[in-house]
């Protein structure tokens, strides 16, 4: 994985050996344990943007929305080796760009700062910092 020429693509989803490789790749095994959903997600998502280096997949983004209101930043992960290089960005701006009118473009991250530095980077607003907006945001897991 040393290939520095990146490509995007939206039309092509990732195979399921691909998908498992990069989710790993980040640590994030609670979507591999069960691949089946994962891939079924991918599947469902409104938009998923892949990035590829020398045609191995090194990173995904994926939307899930309604396409008029609202417009959900699912997933994000770019493999380790090629991480602080501006794919994350150039994924999340290419996965965001059908939703350009929608209003409501939000997600949901880990709490550790280098995320809330990305993020905020990239125009997003952390929820409590919003003046005089009186937001909240829940979530609820299931086991």
């Amino acid at each position: 994985m040393c290939n520095d020429e990146v490509s995007y693509d939206a039309d092509r989803l990732p195979s399921r050996d691909e998908t498992r490789t990069l989710y790993d790749s980040v640590g994030w095994a609670a979507y591999t344990d069960d691949l089946d959903a994962l891939i079924r997600g991918l599947e469902n998502s409104a938009v998923v943007v892949t990035a590829r280096s020398g045609g191995e997949l090194i990173g995904l983004a994926r939307i899930v929305s309604d396409r008029a209101t609202i417009a959900y930043l699912q997933d994000v992960l770019v493999h380790p080796s090629f991480q602080r290089r501006g794919i994350a960005t150039a994924l999340v701006n290419r996965a965001f760009a059908p939703f350009s009118r929608v209003r409501q473009h939000v997600l949901l991250t880990d709490a550790e700062p280098g995320q809330r530095a990305f993020y905020e980077s990239i125009g997003f607003t952390e929820i409590r910092d919003l003046p005089g907006q009186g937001c909240r945001s829940f979530v609820r897991f299931n086991p």
